[in-house]
């Protein structure tokens, strides 16, 4: 049973309740270097036993095995206690390794289908477009997630990375339940692209993926070679050697200040995207136990209006290096 003494927050203006606190599964099987099925399973386990009840997924993490792996942990438990989150959005072709954006209403309704499959569940709580694809409305593609609404396949509705004007036209269509996009101490572009503005004045909960900066500002990575060779934040801009040298800094400041506090670093950045709104509801990913227990203990952590002013006057000081994402990934973000 959830903890009935962990916060819960409101899936925009749907009637999904989730954990403030919600657990991202994609590096559990993708992106992060080595994989443990067993240790997975005990990191989901455990995040349940703690009072989580909100997971995210999509189809294109691996491809797929990330939501067989969810799919067996959920035969394990009772599905009334949990909200399963995935996404749709892309042309999968595993022989030539190509993701290309598709939301189509026809790889609409077979993403929903496969994803159904793979969890082993009957309705997915929250279906999100993963990227908008420029060449599809999203008028036509909210429509084709409607319709799966109406056959009762899935309870609400989210997008990713999603723009302003593209929330407003979406919203138009059917209720958008939430908005999935990079937020933390150093991705703040929502906040100035009216990104933000425009899900708080449509009523739709924000899910910040990313939160810990993809692990950087828990202090955990200093270096390039931290990273396992197979991890694909090699890869990233934010991590290539200079760049990341260069945000040593903004690690250390979380340090000073979780310090001050007496939390960890990975519990202050949590507890500061926590504090920006009860629309808030970020996701961080773990693989390991350990990470997982660190990551709940930021809903302990309350942080003052003189906290949040130090935090926002400390990060000031320094600019991020590099952007978030490659140029091609970049192309996909805001439409």
């Amino acid at each position: 049973m959830l903890n009935q003494s962990i916060s819960l927050r409101r899936l925009g203006h749907s009637d999904i309740t989730v954990s403030a606190l919600g657990l991202g599964c994609m590096g559990m099987t993708w992106a992060y270097g080595p994989t443990d099925e067993a240790e997975a399973l005990r990191v989901l386990r455990r995040y349940v036993e703690l009072g989580g009840n909100f997971f995210d997924t999509a189809e294109i993490y691996g491809p797929y095995n990330n939501e067989k792996l969810l799919g067996r942990f959920l035969a394990e438990i009772s599905r009334d206690n949990v909200v399963v989150a995935t996404k749709f959005g892309f042309k999968i072709d595993e022989a030539n390794q190509t993701r290309i954006p598709d939301s189509s209403p026809a790889n609409v309704r077979r993403a929903c289908d496969g994803s159904l499959n793979r969890l082993g569940i009957e309705v997915i709580d929250l279906l999100y477009q993963h990227r908008v694809d420029p060449k599809v409305p999203i008028e036509e593609t909210v429509g084709a997630m409607a319709e799966l609404v109406s056959a009762g396949k899935v309870r609400a509705l989210g997008l990713s990375e999603a723009g302003p004007e593209t929330l407003v036209r979406a919203a138009k269509v059917h209720p958008i339940a939430a908005l999935q996009s990079e937020y933390s101490l150093w991705t703040r572009d929502v906040e100035t692209n009216g990104v933000l503005a425009t899900c708080r004045e449509l009523g739709i909960a924000f899910v910040p993926y990313s939160p810990l900066g993809r692990g950087f500002l828990t202090g955990a990575i200093q270096k390039v070679s931290d990273l396992d060779p197979t991890d694909w934040r090699r890869t990233n801009p934010r991590f290539a050697e200079e760049a990341l040298e260069a945000n040593l800094g903004l690690a250390e400041i979380v340090k000073d200040l979780a310090g001050k506090k007496g939390c960890t670093p990975a519990q202050f950045a949590l507890a500061w995207v926590l504090a920006q709104g009860e629309d808030m509801i970020p996701i961080p990913g773990t693989k390991r136990l350990r990470y997982l227990e660190d990551n709940m203990g930021a809903l302990a952590v309350q942080l003052t209006a003189q906290d949040l002013k130090e935090t926002n006057a400390r990060f000031q000081e320094l600019a991020v290096a590099g952007e978030r994402y490659t140029p091609e990934m970049m192309a996909l973000l805001h439409q």
